[in-house]
């Protein structure tokens, strides 16, 4: 099967990235959110971003311009239409469960269900679906325009078939697809996200102020963003949804730092 339509479900900073390069790439894009805000908001962030790549001449006006012909609706029976459909939500196991069940109950048998989960297990994801064979883990990475790397993830029931086609349109992005094992994590963050939360431990033990220690990850490291900075990209509350699924299936030995206030 190629892939010629692809449904997003979630219009924040990575659905609204993923539609983008879709749509750069020539596939028809349906951007479904739950609310009538959030939509308005991908497509302004989308524009933005196309702007940005057009005044660096990384793109032409008339790419820019087919891009932005994006559908857009709440509706997820306009998802149909998608050959395959990627869920965006945030790091939250019942939400994206929710949204996968409904995303299955209004897509074609043969279409493929992608998550673009950072860190919960793709089997697991999968298990609450009728059909987990057409089930795979799509792991973009933020910002979704610059940055090469897609962790494809098979779940226990992936398909062969299914990770595949999910190779071949990664690369039709112009993505690097790099498959990884289905473990909590993967393979970026199970690295990252424990050394962010380190700098945040130190953060708070008054090792370092926070210039101080992005500058040493710079200096040291040869980082070309310090930790707490890269933090901030990411979002608290993404890296933090992470930590606690490391502290689930990991226990103790990775342990998030919260603030004192917090429960």
């Amino acid at each position: 099967m190629t892939i010629e339509t692809l449904g997003v479900v979630g219009a924040g900073t990575m659905g609204n990235g993923i539609a983008q390069i879709a749509a750069v790439s020539g596939l028809k894009v349906v951007l479904v959110d739950v609310t009538d805000a959030a939509l308005p908001k991908g497509v302004t962030a989308m524009t933005a971003s196309l702007e940005r790549l057009v005044a660096k001449d990384k793109l032409d006006a008339t790419t820019r311009d087919a891009a932005l012909r994006i559908e857009t609706s709440t509706d997820y029976q306009r998802l149909a239409v998608a050959d395959l459909v990627v869920e965006a939500a945030t790091e939250n196991l019942d939400l994206k469960i929710r949204i996968l069940k409904q995303i299955e109950s209004v897509v074609r048998p043969d279409a493929i269900i992608a998550s673009n989960t950072s860190s919960i297990s793709i089997t697991a994801l999968g298990a609450t679906l009728a059909d987990p064979s057409r089930f795979i883990g799509m792991h973009f990475f933020n910002p979704v325009p610059l940055l090469p790397l897609v962790e494809i993830i098979r779940g226990l029931q992936t398909s062969a078939a299914t990770a595949k086609i999910v190779r071949e349109l990664t690369v039709r992005l112009d993505k690097s697809p790099i498959g990884v094992k289905n473990s909590p994590g993967f393979v970026v963050n199970r690295i990252l996200v424990p050394m962010i939360n380190e700098a945040f431990f130190l953060l708070a033990e008054g090792v370092a102020t926070a210039e101080e220690i992005d500058e040493e990850m710079r200096l040291g490291a040869y980082h070309p963003i310090g930790p707490l900075a890269l933090a901030n990209l990411i979002g608290l509350d993404v890296l933090l949804s992470v930590t606690d699924v490391f502290l689930r299936d990991f226990g103790d030995s990775i342990k998030p730092h919260r603030n004192a206030s917090e429960p």
